[in-house]
């Protein structure tokens, strides 16, 4: 099949182990035939999801004490939810835009490979927080988690461009703000193992926006945009409330968002 197909398989399986699965076998194939293959017609809304965890309002999620296995195991439980929707986000950036024709068919190989890559990282990312939890006497859906992620998938879904600026570079790039003081804390209370795993998608997610600022900066020369104005109007039309600072401006800057993206927000 195409990428666009495996892509749709992906957003179709709900267990976690078969979104997983789907989620290899569409790095596995692209990486075996680069077959960019037809475009599909209909997305749904939501991606397939199992029964658990159920969802429900971000205040109703319970803040995480990490100085007990249980309060880093809710931390860990909340990163992998996320996680889990990230497969769903570069699933959908592949069989919603894959084929979108502010993608020239020069970049377009190069652009569906990237997300294939991000797709392929987020599921080894869960891949990984689902044994720390099994550790720690856990399973992802052992607990509540909040649809916000998504909720911000679904208001992008009819715009290309609000797509790139929201979930890369403003919710992925959040990430990279936040996860360093988790790292520090988890390695306080001697959790090295986990602080470790949250090392690796850390060095990653900055990989991920980096690849979400370049196609979107990509996009902006193709339309003749100044990239910082553009993007911030698009904020403040699909996103909620200002940027959250203390900001990580090293890494940001590594992912190519200068701060000229995001101060002005604050």
């Amino acid at each position: 099949m195409g990428a666009a197909q495996n892509a749709l398989a992906v957003l179709q399986s709900a267990a976690p182990q078969e979104k997983v699965a789907a989620a290899n076998k569409l790095a596995a194939d692209w990486t075996e035939n680069r077959n960019i293959g037809p475009k599909v017609l209909l997305i749904a809304d939501n991606p397939a999801r199992p029964k658990v965890p159920s969802l429900v309002p971000p205040k109703n999620v319970k803040r995480r004490r990490l100085g007990t296995p249980s309060g880093r195991g809710a931390l860990l439980h909340a990163i992998a939810h996320i996680e889990f929707n990230a497969i769903d986000l570069a699933a959908d950036m592949i069989a919603r835009f894959g084929h979108h024709p502010d993608v020239s068919e020069d970049n377009r190989e190069a652009f569906i490979g990237d997300w294939i890559s991000v797709c392929h990282d987020e599921s080894r990312h869960f891949i990984l927080l689902q044994t720390r939890l099994a550790e720690l006497n856990m399973s992802y859906g052992d607990l509540p988690a909040h649809n916000g992620l998504w909720e911000a998938a679904i208001k992008t879904k009819g715009s290309f461009e609000a797509r790139l600026a929201i979930a890369p570079m403003v919710l992925e790039a959040r990430g990279l703000d936040v996860t360093p003081g988790m790292i520090e804390k988890l390695t306080e209370v001697g959790d090295v193992k986990s602080a470790n795993i949250l090392k690796i998608i850390y060095n990653e997610e900055i990989g991920h926006v980096a690849i979400g600022a370049r196609w979107f900066q990509e996009l902006a020369r193709r339309k003749a945009k100044d990239p910082e104005s553009w993007f911030h109007a698009l904020v403040r039309d699909f996103y909620k409330g200002q940027l959250k600072p203390p900001f990580n401006v090293r890494a940001r800057t590594l992912a190519g968002l200068k701060q000229g993206f995001y101060m002005p927000l604050s």
